[in-house]
């Protein structure tokens, strides 16, 4: 190992150091360190593995009860979904480490998470060889680019473990919106591309109704052809 890289690890020691020694002076409910046990004392509970004591991200855990626990991963946000915590900087200095963990957790689990935490300049050279051991592994990769953020991270999979699908799954398109699209797809030759570049040019349906042949026609991805064939449609008489 050579002097620059001496000096890292001695400074990754002597912060992780300094990180535990705050974590065992800390007693607030929540996050204070539990004794060691062989079952969860607290159900519903995130579980967390003794060799995670003093990582600054547990700090930022604060609307679940978590308590250490004697599992193989590094956190347990249910049964069959946990976590493996990863700093890229430990990660460089060994580069082995992930390997034996992995061997540790072999297949248990359903959902497999490595949290990888980004606190060096360059991570992509080792975030594509994690990508690559997460794909053979079966694992999830999520990055953090702080301990605040992976912290939030495990707590939002241990929130949303009960939670229904539809609950995880972002907002959905207005049904006006919708209804725009699927009235002006029933044109002929004009698909949801077509639509939606016509809705984001207009703004409104109301626009598009008042937009000229020519300006359809401007418009990427029509053409005169298209542009005439829009309008004349959008400006027929409605017959019942």
């Amino acid at each position: 190992m050579d002097d620059s890289l001496s000096e890292v690890a001695a400074e990754f020691e002597k912060d992780f150091e300094t990180q535990t020694k705050e974590a065992e002076s800390t007693d607030k409910p929540g996050t204070s360190l539990e004794p060691l046990t062989k079952k969860s004392t607290t159900p519903f509970s995130l579980l967390v593995n003794p060799k995670q004591r003093g990582n600054p991200l547990l700090k930022s855990i604060r609307n679940i009860i978590w308590e250490y626990d004697d599992i193989v991963p590094d956190y347990q946000m249910g049964r069959s979904v946990c976590a493996l915590f990863l700093s890229l900087r430990y990660h460089n200095l060994n580069p082995d480490y992930i390997h034996e963990r992995l061997k540790l957790l072999g297949n248990s689990y359903e959902l497999r998470v490595l949290l990888v935490q980004i606190d060096i300049p360059d991570p992509h050279h080792a975030l594509k060889h994690l990508t690559r051991i997460c794909i053979l592994a079966d694992m999830t990769l999520i990055l953090a680019w702080s301990p605040e953020e992976a912290g939030k991270i495990i707590e939002a999979y241990k929130i949303y473990e009960n939670k229904p699908a539809d609950k995880l799954m972002g907002k959905t398109e207005s049904s006006s919106y919708i209804r725009i699209i699927q009235a002006l797809t029933s044109i002929k030759s004009v698909n949801k591309t077509d639509a939606m570049v016509l809705i984001n040019k207009f703004r409104t349906l109301e626009g598009i109704l008042k937009a000229t042949e020519l300006q359809i026609s401007l418009c990427p991805g029509f053409g005169a052809l298209k542009a005439k064939r829009v309008y004349s449609t959008l400006h027929e008489n409605f017959s019942r």
